[in-house]
């Protein structure tokens, strides 16, 4: 017989699957996009075997958790783009071009890193952004974040450890 948590995010599944897939779709206006996130965020309560005690609004807790995904998504995206632009702005003033190949290992690797950014606190995974992606100083995350500067260096060290720790796992699994 299934555990009990097994059967409480069938019962959620068969619920509100398609309740959740239409409000995506409204959101994001495509119906694959939506049934990606769907489906993402049923695995990630899946990934929390305590996720569901005490979830006395199932809609609400799928909703937020659907928005946490469009987030980190939203996010991916954004590192996708600013890369893609350099790479534009590369080829531009070098000689020669990046290879298919290159572009494709630079947006896994940044797949990779969206990923392992996804497991760190969002102060962790803000300070890393703001310092690696838009170029800001230690000085200028902490005014941002709230907090010393000591702190943003313990954010950052933080996250490229999850970063790495992350990518050993991968490599380790063969992913």
């Amino acid at each position: 017989m299934a555990p009990a948590w097994e059967q409480q995010v069938e019962s959620l599944y068969a619920d509100h699957h398609g309740w959740l897939k239409g409000w995506l779709m409204r959101r994001l206006g495509c119906s694959h996009h939506a049934a990606d996130v769907a489906q993402d965020t049923f695995v990630r309560i899946l990934g929390s075997r305590d996720a569901l005690l005490g979830v006395r609004e199932p809609r609400a807790y799928l909703t937020t958790t659907a928005k946490h995904l469009l987030i980190s998504r939203s996010r991916r995206q954004v590192l996708e783009q600013a890369y893609l632009a350099e790479l534009a702005a590369l080829a531009s003033t070098a000689p020669g071009h990046p290879s298919p190949e290159s572009i494709l290992m630079a947006v896994e690797a940044l797949e990779q890193i969206s990923a392992a950014l996804s497991a760190v606190a969002p102060r962790v995974r803000e300070a890393f952004l703001r310092h690696y992606l838009e170029g800001q100083t230690q000085a200028e995350v902490a005014s941002a974040v709230g907090v010393s500067k000591r702190m943003v260096q313990k954010y950052l060290v933080d996250a490229l450890v999850c970063c790495r720790l992350h990518c050993a796992a991968l490599r380790h699994h063969g992913g």
